[in-house]
């Protein structure tokens, strides 16, 4: 039985920028218009360039606070629970819960679980790892970490239409506009 060939579906446009300040105002007109699902590449980081695509701030730092304070509580805890209620120990004639000398490492457990749930909750927020992506199909993406500047609005976008976006790209003086697929 023969299988009929299905055209790859497609991910979006890709246009390339002359310089970092191309690729900037590019960005802004972008969200100007209306466009949710776009994305830049640079070589460099571009100062103003994640405002210009309407990138919001995140959750981390409320998860991290979170992980902070789930740490504190497990290091005291298990302080707790170890000199007071499973092995208690006198030692110096101290009490069995001396909170002072808790104190040290339930800090640095802290510090252990923040930098945890920093470190984890950015890789999952940011998709991470990502072996994969639609953009390294085109040819020239690979100077993206040299010197080429691109920007990508993707199909998924709701104001995405292949050839007005195809146009409007082009009237923002891109050197070169390619379609990505899947």
């Amino acid at each position: 039985m023969a299988h009929a060939a299905t055209s790859p579906a497609l991910y979006g446009l890709l246009a390339e920028f002359d310089s970092a300040q191309a690729l900037l105002d590019a960005a802004k007109q972008v969200h100007a218009a209306g466009y949710t699902k776009a994305d830049a590449f640079s070589p460099l980081p571009i100062h103003g360039l994640a405002e210009a695509l309407g990138f919001r701030e995140r959750r981390i730092s409320p998860l991290v606070l979170c992980g902070g304070i789930v740490g504190a509580l497990a290091g005291y805890g298990l302080e707790y629970w170890t000199q007071v209620i499973a092995y208690p120990m006198n030692i110096g004639g101290r009490p069995f819960h001396s909170w002072v000398a808790f104190i040290p490492p339930a800090f640095e457990t802290t510090i252990l679980f923040s930098a945890f749930t920093a470190g984890l909750s950015m890789l999952a927020m940011n998709g991470l790892p990502q072996p994969y992506h639609p953009v390294f199909n085109a040819e020239r993406f690979a100077r993206a970490s040299q010197d080429a500047y691109f920007l990508v609005i993707e199909a998924a976008d709701p104001r995405f239409d292949v050839e007005q976006t195809g146009a409007f790209l082009a009237g923002l003086h891109a050197r070169e506009v390619v379609t990505l697929d899947e």
